[in-house]
């Protein structure tokens, strides 16, 4: 598997030329032809790297589904394919992949994807990413007459060439969600605009369809659960989450172990009816498994692996709770209603915040958030004091008021 810095360093090293001598080419090439324009029958999104990205998409997605009753596609990295089953928007045979795992099997993909998009007949491309120079050039090469994308304009940013059709500004004084609502928003206008998607944008149109499961679909699950903890009832016992890893884009929005064993603990101390299931990827199960033996109580289980990532929201249906780092199940728990506290550090939740019945936990330290669009997510930090000045005590406080409850409480509106 590819390094996400070797995969940024070849992004820069490779993208930029590209970026700059396709750009110049496909400048030259407008003075001589001109680009037709056709309205988006068959769009492609392309988002590669961000699974809780997949979530946060769907209300534009499904926006351009009714406004234009277009075919929706979509790119993405083999390893995250998996996330857009969730909601199941996009159909999928009309979904393609890209293994990350080495650079040749990249290129043999880039490859077969140009040739894909051909023969989908993909008029319009909108690409998700913030600062990939590989999907910029993308956007180009598969043929699509229309291209959206977000353009820095007179902002310092990234250099990803001069492709775009629709050039929309960045917002980073709004919820990713709703930049995604403004690129969809690009296609709908009547007149071209510099930038476009001058429109007010309202917290109704990102909001999520919620899944509902029934007590067949849940049985199979609740019998794995009864494979980690054999006591479980479900009419006695609170299932309680516990995602203590995040993905190795940003290794500093971990909350530290220790804090997570010792919430543990004290959530298994004061309520004899909880059970906690440690979650995580197969890959994560030794790291789960120390965390166990360090809670030292049966009940609590390292259930990492357990699951494939469509089973999930089955499993958040039957939980009562979860306490998560700033990662993917944040966002993969907001499809149900599920009480979430997502545990924030470099990033800010007003962008990136899940869009259900979660609260974020948050620090807000004057170096706070040290991520964003404009320094491609990368980070001088070393000493991720925004996460260790959040205590076990303090998330313990937040957490107390939804397991003293027997029915699930709006975080949004209650606390």
């Amino acid at each position: 598997m590819l390094s996400v810095d070797l995969m940024r360093k070849i992004d820069h090293l490779v993208g930029v030329p590209l970026c700059g001598g396709l750009s110049f080419c496909h400048k030259l090439w407008r003075l001589f032809v001109k680009e037709e324009k056709k309205d988006p029958q068959a769009i492609l999104l392309i988002e590669l790297s961000e699974m809780g990205s997949t979530i946060l998409v769907d209300p534009a997605m499904k926006k351009l589904k009714k406004e234009l009753n277009a075919d929706l596609f979509f790119l993405i990295f083999e390893t995250n394919k998996a996330s857009l089953s969730l909601l199941n928007t996009i159909k999928s045979d009309h979904i393609f992949t890209i293994r990350e795992n080495s650079f040749l099997n990249i290129t043999t993909d880039v490859i077969k994807f140009l040739i894909w998009a051909r023969q989908k007949k993909i008029d319009t491309v909108i690409d998700l990413e913030l600062f990939s120079r590989l999907t910029s050039l993308l956007s180009i090469l598969c043929g699509a007459v229309n291209r959206v994308g977000f353009y820095t304009f007179h902002n310092e940013g990234l250099y990803r060439g001069e492709f775009l059709t629709h050039k929309v500004a960045y917002n980073a004084h709004i919820h990713i969600a709703k930049n995604f609502i403004a690129l969809a928003n690009s296609l709908l206008s009547q007149n071209e605009e510099v930038p476009y998607s001058k429109i007010v944008i309202g917290d109704e149109e990102v909001r999520l369809d919620q899944l509902v499961f029934d007590q067949a679909t849940q049985e199979p699950i609740q019998d794995k659960v009864r494979e980690a903890f054999p006591q479980y009832l479900r009419e006695q016992n609170k299932i309680v989450l516990i995602n203590p890893n995040a993905s190795e884009m940003i290794i500093q929005r971990r909350w530290m172990p220790e804090y997570y064993s010792k919430l543990i603990r004290t959530i298994l101390d004061h309520y004899p009816e909880a059970i906690v299931l440690i979650t995580g990827v197969s890959g994560e199960r030794e790291e789960a498994e120390q965390l166990r033996k360090n809670v030292g109580n049966s009940r609590c289980c390292n259930f990492t692996g357990m699951l494939t990532l469509p089973e999930l929201p089955i499993l958040y249906s039957i939980s009562h709770t979860m306490v998560t780092n700033d990662s993917g199940p944040g966002h993969f728990s907001s499809i149900v209603n599920l009480p979430t506290f997502v545990i924030f550090g470099p990033e800010t939740p007003s962008l990136y915040g899940s869009l259900g019945n979660s609260k974020s936990i948050y620090s807000g330290m004057a170096c706070s958030p040290c991520v964003s669009a404009y320094n491609h997510r990368k980070t001088p930090c070393k000493d991720n004091v925004c996460l260790q000045v959040i205590t076990p005590e303090e998330v313990f406080q937040k957490v107390k008021p939804v397991l003293d409850s027997d029915d699930p409480i709006d975080l949004k509106k209650e606390l």
